[in-house]
């Protein structure tokens, strides 16, 4: 019922920038929290940035002051702003949202774009 669409992703040299975007869709009666994970070759997923409803943000210590994230609850979208990116930074990025579906909520995850950053 609920599918959440990633875009952003791509090819980058060290120091540049993207802005990853992931739009939920479908039968939604509201979004606690989204946020973004990554998992590179050979490693467990680990979390990037959450945003909760009503703002509040936690970063994991490796992006913080390059990453920013942020959220637009009249679209449903969640935006991650990446900056001075660096090769370790390249990984497969997945949204995530935790959404109220009726009386019940539900963790749903992106299909994951993939972003790489050369030397």
């Amino acid at each position: 019922q609920v599918q959440l669409v990633e875009s952003g992703g791509g090819l980058v040299q060290a120091g540049g920038s993207l802005r990853l975007s992931c739009a939920a869709s479908g039968t939604i009666f509201s979004i606690n929290a989204m946020g973004w994970y990554r998992q590179a070759p050979g490693k467990q997923r680990e979390l990037v940035a959450i945003i909760t409803g009503g703002g509040s943000t936690n970063y994991a210590d490796s992006v913080k002051g390059r990453f920013t994230i942020s959220r637009d609850n009249a679209k449903n979208t969640v935006y991650l702003q990446m900056n001075s990116l660096k090769p370790e930074d390249t990984a497969v990025y997945y949204c995530n949202a935790d959404v109220v579906v009726g009386i019940y909520g539900y963790d749903y995850w992106g299909q994951g774009t993939q972003v790489t950053v050369s030397s």
